[in-house]
């Protein structure tokens, strides 16, 4: 799907879950834990590229493979790995989230540092080093 979504004009990741969401009808919204490694994937397999600014577009190699199907991803993540690819997604899906909802991230600001400090805890940092 996200190839076909792709095959008609370059999109962000937003763009994409609510293109997904709209071609289910509503019963599937990827989420950003999942689009932003998807794309990340596609990147490295040189299918997509990303634009500079910010959207993703097909390469000749992934023009080639409209047809195709890359199937289903885990729901959820099978190693540390996978974890922090999910992660990264986020923090990918709140970038373009800020572009055009900066307020409602705003609202979240307290929530967002609160989840910041705990990653910090786990790898080690203070609150000195950021």
């Amino acid at each position: 799907m996200v190839m076909y979504l792709l095959s008609s004009s370059p999109k962000n990741g937003m763009e994409l879950m609510d293109g997904v969401e709209l071609i289910t009808r509503g019963w599937w919204r990827p989420t950003p834990g999942s689009i932003y490694p998807l794309l990340k994937e596609m990147s490295d397999q040189g299918v997509v590229k990303k634009r500079e600014d910010g959207k993703y577009e097909l390469t000749e190699k992934g023009r080639s493979q409209v047809g195709g199907s890359f199937g289903p991803r885990p729901p959820w993540p099978r190693n540390t790995d996978d974890m922090v690819s999910q992660m990264q997604g986020f923090v990918s899906y709140m970038e373009d989230v800020k572009s055009s909802d900066s307020a409602g991230l705003q609202a979240q600001k307290g929530r967002l540092r609160e989840i910041a400090k705990r990653i910090g805890d786990l790898v080690g940092e203070d609150d000195n080093s950021r």
